[in-house]
């Protein structure tokens, strides 16, 4: 059967639009580790499961000798496809076209694929891998960029949006990634700054590499940028495969709810002892969580950046949740500028998307010192009250161990519209520890004591068995119940069951003042 002319013509520049760069930068890509964009796309969605939108867009410059360079679908690739068999909105930019420079066309493709994600409300996500803006196109460029940065703005808390950094994301392309839910980077090949380090050099005289300037490291332990360090690529694609799996479509749904293999009923004696008797000795509370959630598995975000604080996605009775956990093992679960900040996007996150939060809480309280206060201490403290307290999804936290003072009252206590505050016996919830708090109290009487240390002890232990448990809190009904440990477990998943339709509505207004 002979194919016409017209079809000949389409399927060659169907192939002309898929080539890319051509083989030799295809090449060159390969040569540095990285996949090409398509090559990306195949890893991250279902098998055959894309379809490609603008694949015959190419750029209308006609000036610097661009006249004679005009590859169609540009230098990005869009489309959509499924995850898991949801449908999700990509872009994965070319870096063999032009280093994967935004040109107008190029911004126009991106903006076409996101107005199209939340017409339909499902997730977009964007693979990051280019030059920057294209400067033989100088303004238009940059309002291309701009126009990418109202549309992420527009969608932020309507549809899931991931970045995946795969490569060089400088200047003005940085805003999109920060714009959005989550950003996951690659080890080693993968860069985000705002200025590089030949500009650091000339202007600052500072020596600093690409890596140690805006590396995968660099985000995701000391800024704080990255939420995700990934190995290579592929591991960058599955992190983002399971991200989605804990997020709904869009704000209007839940959580996929995934069948459990798992007892809802199950109980762990090995929680009874987990808290050591010596309060001032540390414990794992990742150790806490992984007994608790289904298969015991913790999907940890931040993992590198504040590890006094714990965040991530899990699992209960096959029910999506958000975890906040203060950490001991790390400052003793004390509560610092980035560990607020940290907690505060997380629970602002969860809540957009309809995921029930579950807060364990050791806290003895907020770090003290000039430097916490002259950074802004009480601005990012308040950053994670204000999340907790306009948050409306099923809240429940469980007091493991020490709560005191403004922490006790921030980690998602009764007061700020907790639905179910559950304590161990081994809770200390209190003004302060009984240290301090007889300093205070008792300081005549340690002032004029014979054997102030020995007095102090003392007093210590006698506040500790009157006011450092839970019981005074129960009391008063600031705590609903204090359970054995090993019972957390069925009590959490029984909660999430019983808290399921909840409703809670914050008053009319355009939007809350977020102390940022």
């Amino acid at each position: 059967m002979t194919t016409s002319p017209k079809i000949e013509q389409l399927r060659a520049k169907r192939r002309e639009s898929q080539q890319g760069g051509g083989e030799a930068r295809i090449q060159r890509q390969h040569d540095k580790g990285k996949k090409t964009a398509r090559e990306r796309l195949d890893i991250l969605l279902d098998p055959g499961t894309f379809r490609e939108v603008d694949a015959f867009v190419h750029h209308h410059n006609n000036k610097f000798g661009l006249e004679r360079n005009k590859p169609l679908s540009d230098s990005v690739v869009t489309g959509w496809g499924t995850v898991d068999g949801r449908l999700v909105y990509v872009y994965s930019q070319d870096f063999t076209v032009m280093g994967g420079s935004l040109s107008e066309a190029h911004a126009a493709k991106i903006i076409k694929i996101m107005d199209m994600a939340v017409k339909v409300g499902a997730p977009v996500i964007g693979l990051n891998d280019s030059g920057g803006a294209r400067i033989q196109e100088g303004v238009e460029s940059l309002g291309g960029y701009a126009d990418i940065f109202l549309q992420n703005t527009l969608a932020s808390g309507v549809i899931p949006q991931i970045s995946v950094i795969m490569g060089p994301c400088a200047g003005g392309a940085v805003y999109s990634p920060a714009l959005t839910d989550f950003i996951i980077m690659v080890q080693d090949s993968s860069y985000m700054f705002i200025t590089g380090p030949d500009v650091v050099k000339q202007v600052l005289n500072e020596d600093v590499t690409f890596e140690g300037l805006g590396g995968a490291s660099v985000h995701g332990s000391v800024s704080g940028v990255c939420h995700f360090v990934a190995d290579d690529e592929t591991q960058a694609l599955t992190l983002a495969r399971e991200l989605l799996s804990y997020l709904p479509q869009n704000n209007m749904e839940d959580p996929p709810a995934l069948p459990s293999t798992d007892d809802p009923l199950r109980t762990e004696s090995a929680l009874d002892s987990i808290v050591p008797e010596n309060p001032n000795q540390p414990y794992d509370i990742k150790k806490v969580i992984e007994l608790i959630v289904d298969d015991g598995h913790f999907f940890e975000v931040h993992e590198d950046f504040a590890a006094n604080i714990v965040v991530g996605y899990a699992r209960l009775g096959g029910t999506a949740v958000g975890i906040v956990a203060n950490q001991p093992m790390v400052l003793a679960g004390v509560l610092d500028i980035k560990a607020s900040v940290k907690a505060a996007r997380f629970v602002r996150t969860c809540d957009a998307f309809n995921v029930p939060l579950i807060t364990f809480v050791d806290v003895p309280g907020y770090l003290p010192g000039a430097d916490q206060e002259h950074n802004g201490i009480i601005m990012s403290g308040a950053k994670l009250l204000f999340a907790y307290c306009e948050a409306t999804v099923p809240k429940l936290t469980v007091t493991t161990r020490k709560s005191y003072g403004g922490a006790y009252c921030v980690m998602n206590s009764k007061h700020i519209r907790a639905d179910l505050n559950i304590a161990w016996p081994t809770a200390e919830i209190a003004v302060m520890g009984p240290e301090g708090a007889v300093e205070i109290i008792y300081r005549r009487e340690l002032q004029e004591a014979e054997d102030p240390a020995a007095r102090k002890r003392e007093l210590a232990e006698e506040y500790r068995e009157t006011f450092a448990n839970p019981y005074i809190a129960a009391s008063r009904g600031f705590i609903d119940d204090i359970i054995e440990p090993h019972n957390t477990r069925p009590r959490l998943i029984n909660a999430l069951q019983v808290f399921t339709n909840k409703r809670d509505e914050n008053l009319p207004k355009k939007h809350g003042n977020i102390p940022l």
